[in-house]
């Protein structure tokens, strides 16, 4: 933007277009630079060729229009809410067309209400063309965006993610246990950092998809590999330090200190105290891996010990993945995969590649090289489905949930009509009632109000989205109002300081909109308040007239959205749900069909397409199930929508998020233990678990009972998970203990609380979230390394049977560890 500013000035200059007709070309290259830079996404050269052309075609045919109904107040007015619905309805034909229409409705504004002649019309487009061709020039060379390049700096914030769980965790395993409120804190914290986690492997997933991103001799598939495993690794250590905190164990400081390490890439320390830790759960307890003597005050706590056993295990074999990364990239057997880019100490961390067992032995299982795997791992890239389709480098908006759901009310019977229909009549709407209540307040600037009521309708989608967007936008002008009011008196009558605050407003702007539109719209009043000091109209009268009229469109756009074709939040996070839980059944049911088979051998095909699932696909599809709820449902997590209660949909919300964790781990146990015989009690569980699911997706809202069908499904996965105890000795497939999980997890979903939700707002151990409901405790007595022993039930006074858990740590030879 600010070379596209330095650009038009220059030309306006060169043509004497005078100082109006050069702060006009000004603004509208700084308008095609901020749309430009963010249609032309991508790594291809000739699509982004293909949707400049129109830049100038697109903006050309909205001024064209201004400026033929110019000087006619009644036509302009009218024509203004015509421009306005096109600009949206055609939104339905792709993404360019989104900037399309922007640009003819910004053409329009800028010829009608600047009054431009048809003479003055070739200097616009001239400006618009050197602004086309300025940011296509840009956008092509210098800032091209490299795929291999783009998808190592998406895995450098995987692993910075990474790290700000690990943080979270050492904090949470520091903090006092009396300290309720800290932890609490902490706990909503760590959900949070783990759903942005998701969000970057999401990212990287849709990367993966490009063409030329990975180097020769990588395919998509490994990388969704590598980076499930890390996943898995990173939500083990955090599902063990949520239930390790608050518990006073006497080897929380010790977990802390591992997750610590990991929060600083200090991955061979990491593994070192792992080792160490883990050297206390076997015969030889007390023996470190470097000959040390382990001491702890106290005697053994086998119900607080195991998890920080748990996360010694998550952590240790996070370490391992990061050597195995850096291997490949020092061997040239890949590009370098910067899951955990910033390891120091790499002599140690090779040193203690010698030995992967729990106290400084070779690990008996240790963990293979990778092998491709004929139905989790398909040849190559040519059969590689990304889960999730990138939108401008990011993930999908609202948009991609809310397109299928109808209107609420008497609106019903126009069900029929899209998204982008029913939102082109909202903005006509919108427009109209602006542009009336706009002239009540100025017959000369109530286009504020237009733009606010405009506005507020472009990237949202559900009528909450469209409050949030419309009050951000009241309250950054409200705040924008001093500082731009202080700044104009001290820049005035300096042009190289009044230039110098604008190119930094708009890019602190710009740069700050993913973040929050009303810091953007705070800079966007900076900018303009310097503007009016350069066209002598400057004072604070003006801009409190602005923020009238800005609040005025902004209340129009949010009563619009509630009354008129509204789409209900409600209504698109209950979509969300059945999409979620359909993609959840699917998963549930190709594991099931592994599990049927051992893993060497190849299921049989149950796909659509008549080949075999790959569970890594169906994980990460249900992993963009999860993000799509969680995006539509943010709105219900605050306090705006009548009748909603914010603690109970962030209490569900942690409930998904547990779920997803325990298919990802469900997803993945196949591929790592493909030695293991057939388990048909298990297949007939997970395929239980699947009806249940699919059942949720076509339930309705959860009532104080499951659903008979879901209860049915229940029950079946009781009486083969439950009921069919392994006998002693018997070593359990990896995949026990998520669907122990989801079976809990499937059945709290399926009902409502019966009152408050008393939770802590987090998952409780073992990546369930806390309710006030007793549970029954089904416990193992598991020494480490020790195949499943005799189990003992313990039942709280009273507990219900539907709460029943496992709790246990898996370790990577399949046997649960206490």
């Amino acid at each position: 933007m600010s070379t596209t500013l330095a650009l038009e000035y220059g030309y306006g200059r060169a043509t004497h277009l005078g100082a109006q007709g050069t702060l006009v070309g000004m603004l509208l290259g700084t308008v095609m630079a901020m749309m430009g830079s963010m249609a032309l996404d991508g790594t291809q050269v000739l699509p982004k060729i293909r949707t400049a052309v129109f830049f100038p075609v697109a903006i050309g045919s909205g001024m064209l229009v201004g400026v033929a109904v110019a000087g006619h107040t009644d036509a302009m007015l009218a024509v203004f809410v015509a421009v306005m619905f096109v600009a949206v309805y055609i939104r339905r034909f792709g993404l360019p067309y989104f900037f399309y229409g922007f640009m003819i409705w910004m053409g329009y504004f800028f010829a009608a209400f600047l009054n431009a002649t048809l003479s003055q019309l070739p200097d616009l487009i001239v400006a618009v063309a050197i602004a086309t061709g300025w940011v296509l020039l840009l956008t092509t060379t210098v800032l091209r965006a490299h795929p291999q390049r783009t998808l190592a700096r998406v895995r450098r914030a995987f692993g910075a993610r990474a790290r700000a769980v690990a943080r979270v965790c050492a904090d949470l395993l520091e903090t006092d246990p009396h300290d309720v409120r800290r932890l609490a804190r902490l706990r909503r914290e760590l959900h949070s950092r783990q759903l942005r986690l998701a969000e970057t492997a999401l990212v990287i997933e849709g990367w993966s998809a490009h063409p030329g991103t990975l180097p020769p001799g990588r395919s998509a598939a490994e990388v969704r590999r590598r980076t499930l495993d890390a996943h898995l690794a990173v939500d083990a250590v955090a599902a063990a330090a949520d239930a390790l905190a608050g518990t006073g164990g006497r080897l929380a400081p010790e977990a802390a200190a591992i997750a610590a390490h990991l929060a600083r890439s200090e991955y061979a320390a990491a593994e070192r105290r792992s080792r160490d830790l883990l050297g206390l759960a076997g015969p030889d307890g007390g023996a470190a891996s470097d000959g040390r003597a382990v001491t702890l005050t106290g005697p053994a706590e086998p119900d607080t010990d195991c998890f920080a056993y748990h996360l010694a295990t998550a952590a240790w074999e996070f370490t391992v993945l990061v050597r195995e990364i850096r291997r490949d990239a020092e061997t040239g057997q890949g590009a370098v995969d910067e899951i955990a880019h910033k390891e120091g100490g790499k002599g140690a961390a090779a040193k203690a590649a010698q030995g992967d067992g729990f106290a400084g032995e070779p690990n008996p299982n240790p963990v293979p090289d990778p092998v491709p795997d004929p139905v989790l791992e398909p040849d190559g890239d040519a059969d590689f489905a990304p889960a999730v389709t990138l939108a401008m480098g990011g993930l999908p908006g609202s948009a991609a949930v809310a397109g299928g759901v109808s209107a609420r009310g008497a609106w019903r019977r126009l069900s029929g009509l899209s998204l982008t229909t029913r939102q082109a009549i909202q903005v006509a709407v919108a427009g109209t009632l602006a542009i009336v209540a706009g002239r009540e307040l100025s017959e000369a600037r109530y286009y504020w109000a237009v733009i606010a009521a405009f506005i507020a309708f472009t990237g949202t989608a559900t009528r909450s989205e469209t409050f949030i967007k419309a009050a951000n936008r009241v309250v950054g002008t409200l705040l924008g109002l001093g500082a731009g009011i202080g700044l104009a008196h001290l820049t005035a009558g300096h042009t190289l300081w009044v230039i110098t605050v604008i190119v930094l407003s708009m890019s602190c702007g710009f740069y700050l909109v993913s973040l929050s539109y009303a810091a953007m719209i705070f800079f966007v009043t900076i900018m303009v308040s310097q503007l009016y000091t350069q066209l002598h109209e400057f004072s604070a009268g003006l801009l409190m007239l602005r923020l009238e009229e800005t609040a005025i469109g902004a209340a129009i756009g949010i009563g619009v959205a509630l009354v008129v074709l509204p789409t209900s939040t409600r209504d698109t996070v209950n979509t969300a749900r059945g999409s979620y839980f359909a993609a959840l059944g699917e998963l549930l049911h190709a594991a099931a069909a592994r599990l049927e088979h051992d893993g060497t051998a190849a299921a049989p095909a149950a796909g659509k397409d008549g080949t075999a699932p790959d569970l890594d696909a169906l994980a990460r599809v249900v992993d963009h199930r999860l993000q799509q709820l969680a995006l539509v449902a943010r709105p219900l997590t605050r306090p705006l929508v009548w009748g909603n209660d914010p603690r109970l949909v962030r209490h569900r919300l942690t409930l998904y998020a547990a779920v997803t964790r325990q298919t990802r781990a469900l997803a993945l146990g196949p591929r790592r233990s493909p030695g293991l015989a057939p388990a048909p009690h298990l297949a007939e569980a997970s395929r239980a678990l699947g009806h249940a699911a699919t059942a949720l997706a076509l339930a309705p809202v959860p009532q104080g009972r499951p659903a008979p069908e879901v209860a049915r499904a229940l029950r079946t996965a009781d009486a083969a998970l439950l009921t069919r105890l392994p006998a002693a000795g018997t070593v359990l497939p990896p995949v026990t203990r998520p669907l122990l999980r989801l079976r809990q997890l499937l059945h709290e979903l399926a009902v409502l609380p019966p009152g408050p939700v008393v939770g802590r707002g987090f998952t409780g151990r073992g990546g369930t979230a806390r309710t006030a409901d007793a549970s029954r405790v089904v416990t193992g007595s598991y020494a480490a390394g020790a195949p499943y022993g005799a189990g003992s039930v313990g039942s709280a006074a009273g507990a219900a049977p539907e709460t029943e858990a496992v709790t246990g740590t898996e370790a990577g030879d399949g046997r649960l560890r206490p």
